[in-house]
Formats: structure tokens, C-alpha cells, sequence
């Protein structure tokens, strides 16, 4: 996935704000379940919000990082143990990021 710009990451930030947690990752870390959950997740709704649960003990941008390489998306932003990640739909795009 392409680098997102600031103003970009501000207008999904701002429409994350509103958004639940979908996927959890817990002690098990990222495990093949979890990408294709978010997988699932980024395809119908293309920003999706995964919480790290209190049992999740590695690092969250190491964790963000590979789930957003495992499923092509880009991560938007770290808060606490909340990582957004977003991934265009290429056919049918709910989401128009300024420019």
C-alpha cells in the first residue's frame, strides 16, 4: 500500500474515531486467523479498528506492521492498544481520501 498523506491520515483518523474495535489479537500475537479476519475486515468496510488485548505482550507496531504487510493495508494510526489500518478497495471504493 502507498504512503498515505497527513491530511489523508487525519481524514481516517477522524472517521476511525467513531468506528468499534472489530478484530482482537490476544496472546497468541498475529496469528494466521487474525490477517484473514482483517482481511475480511478491510475488504467489506476498508478501515477497520484491532484492539491488542491485555494478554497481547509483544510490541503494537511490530504487530501493526505485520498485519498491515500481511494484508496490504496501511497502517493509519497507533493509540494506546487501538491500531486503525486501511486498505483501498480497488473495485467499489466506500472511502474518497482527499488529495
Amino acid at each position: 500500500m502507498s504512503d498515505l498523506t497527513g491530511k489523508q491520515k487525519r481524514y481516517l483518523r477522524s472517521l476511525g474515531n467513531g468506528l468499534k474495535a472489530t478484530l482482537f489479537i490476544g496472546q497468541n500475537g498475529v496469528s494466521k486467523t487474525v490477517v484473514e479476519a482483517a482481511v475480511e475486515g478491510l475488504t467489506a468496510a476498508e478501515l477497520i479498528k484491532v484492539r491488542l488485548q491485555d494478554g497481547f505482550l509483544d510490541d503494537r507496531k511490530k504487530a501493526g506492521a505485520e498485519l498491515a504487510e500481511e494484508t496490504g493495508a496501511a497502517v493509519v494510526q497507533y493509540l494506546g492498544k487501538t491500531i486503525l489500518l486501511y486498505k483501498k478497495d480497488a473495485e467499489n471504493p466506500s472511502i474518497t481520501l482527499p488529495v
